[in-house]
């Protein structure tokens, strides 16, 4: 989503030039293209998009093929729901454009049963991706009605390992840690320390990095055994900040 003061022609320029995108937002559970038409365009944009990049785990492949993305944008942008790109849809916010997303699943290397927190459930596009994977899915997103929304697409789709709460998640969510894998669809200047503790020894916490004016990058944390962390930087990035009182208060003067 762009951010206060910033025309969503200018937001888009920005992130489409760095070939990025920004936080996922609310979906709107509306008819798209018909099942035979959404099964092609699904494929189309596996094949298209992502195999023929850097995405190789075909667990994460399958479960982009799987998630029907057109469910969450508004039934006017149906047909352009499964390019490569982000797409506003409401309350001045986005959906991730799929290559992100995937990425960043792929990054987060979920197994099945594993506990899975995501900051930022916006449309709950990426919930779904993770919950293909058998993770059960703890997702926070800071705008009540978004949370709402995200909630009620994701029940209509049938995705029973979801749980979507509304709330600041820069605090993470303390009474379901410690999490296998953490994703952050919005960007703090500073790695929430809540949520490093609230990672599990040997986990993986994926999240951009850096202020909201300049460049940022896109880092995978793992916390090791002993309770070390390794960090390491994997592309550059442009994403929205990450929202709520403490995430202010960190913010650099």
């Amino acid at each position: 989503m762009p951010a206060s003061g910033t025309s969503w022609k200018a937001w888009r320029s920005s992130c489409w030039a760095l070939g990025l995108c920004c936080m996922q937002v609310v979906a709107c559970a509306q008819p798209g293209p018909d099942a035979t038409g959404e099964a092609t365009m699904r494929s189309e944009m596996v094949e298209q998009q992502l195999a023929t990049r850097d995405i190789d785990d075909p667990r994460v492949l399958e479960a982009m093929r799987a998630v029907p993305r057109h469910r969450f944008v508004p039934q006017a942008l149906a047909a352009d729901a499964y390019r490569d790109q982000p797409l506003p849809i409401g309350h001045d916010q986005t959906i991730s454009q799929p290559y992100i997303v995937a990425l960043m699943t792929q990054l987060a290397r979920i197994s099945p049963g594993d506990r899975v927190l995501e900051v930022g459930t916006g449309s709950g596009y990426q919930a779904a991706v993770l919950a293909e994977l058998d993770a059960k899915v703890y997702s926070i997103e800071i705008v009540a009605p978004l949370a709402r929304q995200a909630q009620r697409v994701l029940e209509e789709l049938g995705y029973r390992n979801v749980v979507v709460m509304a709330g600041d998640g820069y605090a993470g969510w303390p009474e379901h840690a410690p999490f296998d894998a953490i994703v952050v669809t919005a960007a703090p200047e500073r790695i929430p320390q809540p949520l490093l503790d609230q990672l599990r020894p040997g986990g993986r916490l994926v999240i951009p990095v850096g202020p909201l004016q300049s460049m940022q990058e896109l880092r995978v944390v793992e916390k090791q055994a002993d309770g070390s962390l390794h960090s390491r930087s994997v592309i550059p990035v442009r994403f929205v900040p990450l929202t709520g009182e403490a995430a202010e208060r960190d913010r650099t003067p």
